[in-house]
């Protein structure tokens, strides 16, 4: 048959799904019968509604209208299982297009990255109060942050500033602090503000802003405390082994969620000993977020919990201001928990309940999320219970300069930059660094590191030696003072859930070492030349040897093929 008459099966884009590059869109093998067979994957719709069974819910505006004064895009869920039912029907009677996939194909090249699709029509979708919040929020975004922020998720908003501003100061500024969002932002009146502390207490109370800040009543605390997101450094699983994709679960992290503050507030412990302790076996406490979050197409306020015990040694805090201003309202004004120690998903903003539990929430993000599942578990075979609940977070540390792909032009010493942490009231105490994929280390000065201090990172600064030219890979370790220390590879930190990617920090750059004579006469051409260096991938514009030097060396050198001796 002609070549011409060849029927041409494959698809435009046959190249990038041999090479992996469009991993969401290839079938499964089935290998498990004599014939392999390819099954489909699954594939969404657009958005339909059930025009009938929505009409029969009612009025949204009235259903889910202003609870309280004072408090724009609060919906409080956990005392109405009445209006919790309602909206699970809003959500049925409608399918929702899906999110755009991050891991198996390209991440958009945009600011913000992933637009929050399916959060927006759920807040959409149920109305009421919550129709504006994703408006209100990102304007809030916008008034807040600062403009070189990286926007990784729209809404519920989730964004980590730029490598090259966060550890400029060992302080985060409130404006380049990272946010990591779980639902719209309320935006509440301090005057109408008021958290009821109930549950296994002995005399249950409510407690304005006024009643916190009573210095009579409970003796101020601040402190000074590093808050790390479990998703940090989540695009290098996401780039080797994806996993769970979800947008706002497993928004895809960079280095940059992590950020150091200063607060003040008081002690959870002394307000829970004003309302009489705890009783009738209480061990956790639960804290409420006014932000509204969705789970299964069913609807709930923000819920975690932590233990008493972690209450009871004065590391949980009630705080109202950061960095010596008043809370923004993108982190919680104007009451949010700080938990020392632990990720930030237990630090939950717009406090506006605390309950005295027996044990640990039963809400979804304490139970069905932020488990750190063993390597084997995935889609096919998880259980809820296979999950570690991720609490204390882990010794880990990052570069921030130079990035990963890289070119270095360096004297024979590459300048690095970046943080090292370990949770749990544990601190670096060294950094080290490598130059040659971690088969040797060396110890970065105690003076090139920032103070050190109970619950912070330290930052860090290093001219790291390397001699050879060519890529070459830059890790980062660190060495907490129990002697924890990071394992080295990205497999042995993948998980299912993409959290704590707590392994070295990795990075591959090209050295180009001018303190060798034939690179420094070559950087010269560039530059007498008016050619940039970079990219690397393209090649020499100019000869790189006359032939004159070319045949000079053949004649003072063996041939490239030796003659045969007869």
């Amino acid at each position: 048959m002609p070549v011409a008459e060849m029927e041409v099966k494959q698809r435009a884009d046959q190249w990038m799904l041999e090479q992996g590059l469009a991993g969401a869109e290839l079938t499964v093998l089935d290998m498990t019968t004599p014939k392999t067979k390819y099954l489909a994957i699954q594939k969404f719709g657009e958005l339909t509604k059930d025009e009938e069974a929505l009409k029969a819910i009612g009025d949204r505006d009235k259903l889910f209208a202003r609870e309280r004064e004072g408090w724009t895009g609060f919906v409080e869920w956990e005392n109405y299982p009445e209006k919790k039912a309602i909206a699970h029907k809003i959500l049925i009677a409608q399918t929702f297009p899906p999110n755009p996939e991050f891991q198996l194909g390209p991440i958009p090249p945009t600011n913000p990255v992933l637009p929050g699709t399916h959060w927006k029509m759920w807040h959409e979708a149920v109305g009421g109060e919550l129709t504006k919040v994703a408006d209100d929020s990102w304007a809030t975004v916008l008034k807040e942050k600062h403009p070189e922020m990286l926007h990784l998720l729209q809404f519920p908003y989730n964004g980590e500033p730029p490598k090259s501003l966060l550890t400029a100061n060992d302080i985060t500024p409130n404006s380049l602090h990272f946010v990591r969002n779980h639902g719209g932002i309320p935006l509440i009146d301090q005057d109408k503000f008021s958290f009821i502390l109930d549950g296994l207490v002995a005399k249950p109370r409510e407690y304005t802003m006024k009643d916190l800040m009573d210095e009579s009543r409970f003796p101020r605390m601040t402190k000074t405390a590093t808050m790390q997101c479990s998703g940090t450094r989540r695009i290098e699983q996401i780039l080797k082994y994806p996993g769970q994709g979800d947008e706002v679960p497993q928004a895809p992290w960079a280095e940059g969620a992590i950020g150091t503050a200063t607060y003040t507030g008081i002690s959870l412990k002394k307000v829970i000993k004003e309302c009489g302790g705890l009783i009738d076996g209480a061990r956790h406490l639960e804290f409420y977020g006014a932000d509204t979050y969705f789970k299964d197409n069913k609807v709930m306020n923000y819920l975690v919990s932590v233990p008493w015990s972690k209450v009871k040694a004065n590391e949980v805090m009630l705080a109202w201001e950061m960095n010596g201003e008043v809370l923004p309202a993108i982190h919680g004004y104007p009451l949010r928990i700080m938990v020392f120690g632990y990720i930030g998903a237990r630090s939950v903003k717009w406090l506006y309940r605390i309950k005295a539990i027996k044990e640990p929430s039963r809400a979804p993000v304490q139970s069905q999320e932020y488990l750190y599942f063993p390597q084997q578990v995935g889609k096919h075979n998880l259980k809820l219970t296979d999950g570690i609940q991720i609490q204390e977070m882990p010794v880990s540390s990052a570069i921030m300069s130079p990035w990963t792909k890289q070119v270095c032009i360096h004297n024979g010493k590459i300048r690095c930059k970046g943080w090292a942490y370990s949770g749990g009231g544990r601190w670096p105490e060294r950094v080290e660094l490598s130059a040659d994929g971690g088969f040797n280390w060396y110890t970065v000065p105690v003076e090139n590191l920032s103070k050190k201090r109970k619950w912070t990172w330290r930052t860090w600064e290093y001219d790291l030696p390397c001699d050879v030219e060519g890529w070459i890979e830059i890790l980062v370790r660190c060495w907490d003072n129990a002697m924890n220390t990071q394992p080295p590879e990205i497999r042995t930190a993948w998980n299912w859930g993409l959290h704590v990617t707590s392994s070295c920090h990795r990075i591959s750059v090209y050295s180009v070492n001018k303190s060798r004579a034939a690179t420094k006469a070559r950087l010269a051409e560039f530059e007498e030349k008016g050619i940039p260096f970079g990219p690397i991938t393209v090649p020499l514009e100019f000869p790189a040897q006359t032939w004159d030097d070319y045949e000079k060396f053949w004649k003072e050198h063996d041939p490239r093929d030796p003659e045969d001796e007869y």
